[in-house]
């Protein structure tokens, strides 16, 4: 079975357009006792004003709460179904537990109905199974990753990624993130064994402007193709170009590239022994 389609020709936009092959997922509808209100709010906070450009519109759409600490410990839990979850790139999967309680966790890459999971300190080394990443052993590709004890996953949870566990010392635990920083995790953090699915997420091309509408995402309008007075890159005879000492500005004349945003000395610095390859 293809990961993604390529749809037949029969308008342009459809030429271009690569959608994800849904063929392994087993529920259509979402658990009900797992659907949360989602609001709207077009890019705007609580005052109002917009906060992020290029947002309205779209679908309506429920957030499905996915159990990211997985606090039911050292009790099985059997995988129910495989579903689609519009708030993320990766699939999630409900999992059934024997007090009748259901949950919605990530799905790793492979799994399968009727597949069993648990959440342990210790346990066997298996897809879905989520353990400390102190007993988790060195080579394994771990998802869903908690930086600080008891909080739940927080880093590496979108399509297709996965970090490396690398080595071991003292309370520490050395892990390679999919950017490609290296950094400590201490060894009382739990971790889920496996990829995250939908690995072909990378694949899908929207094909055309109203798909994006559907996603909730309005156009993006070129700041060269605007007015002085709208935006530092606007105006001139044709086709003026930045300019090598302005450089490229954002629509309020702030440095768009190249101007540092983040802290120098964050506390969790310490935490990083290799930086991320800058591209």
């Amino acid at each position: 079975m293809s990961p993604v389609k390529h749809l037949k020709p029969t308008t342009p936009g459809r030429r271009q357009m690569v959608v994800a092959d849904f063929g392994i997922l087993t529920k259509k509808e979402p658990e009900k006792g797992l659907l949360r209100r989602k609001n709207q709010n077009a890019g705007r906070g609580k005052s109002g004003k917009i906060s992020i450009r290029h947002r309205g519109g779209g679908a309506k759409k429920k957030y499905r709460v996915i159990e990211f600490g997985q606090k039911k410990l050292n009790i099985p839990g059997r995988v129910l179904s495989l579903e689609y979850d519009p708030n993320r790139t990766s699939y999630i999967m409900l999992v059934g537990y024997g007090d009748g309680d259901k949950k919605y966790l990530i799905a790793p890459e492979g799994m399968k109905v009727g597949s069993e999971v648990i959440c342990a300190s210790k346990g066997i080394i298996k897809k879905g199974n989520r353990l400390k990443v102190g007993n988790i052993p060195t080579g394994i590709e771990v998802h869903n990753i908690e930086l600080s004890i008891g909080r739940g996953g927080q880093v590496v949870r979108s399509a297709g990624s996965s970090a490396t566990i690398m080595a071991k010392e003292g309370d520490w635990v050395t892990v390679k993130l999919p950017s490609s920083e290296i950094r400590k995790i201490h060894k009382n953090c739990f971790a889920s064994i496996g990829v995250v699915s939908n690995s072909e997420h990378n694949l899908i091309s929207i094909g055309k402007a109203g798909r994006n509408r559907w996603r909730g995402i309005r156009p993006t309008v070129r700041g060269s193709a605007m007015n002085p007075v709208d935006h530092p890159h606007g105006g001139g005879e044709g086709k003026a170009p930045i300019g090598i000492k302005k450089g490229p500005k954002t629509p309020w004349g702030k440095k768009a590239l190249g101007g540092k945003t983040r802290k120098r000395r964050r506390y969790s610095d310490r935490f990083i022994i290799k930086r991320r390859n800058k591209k």
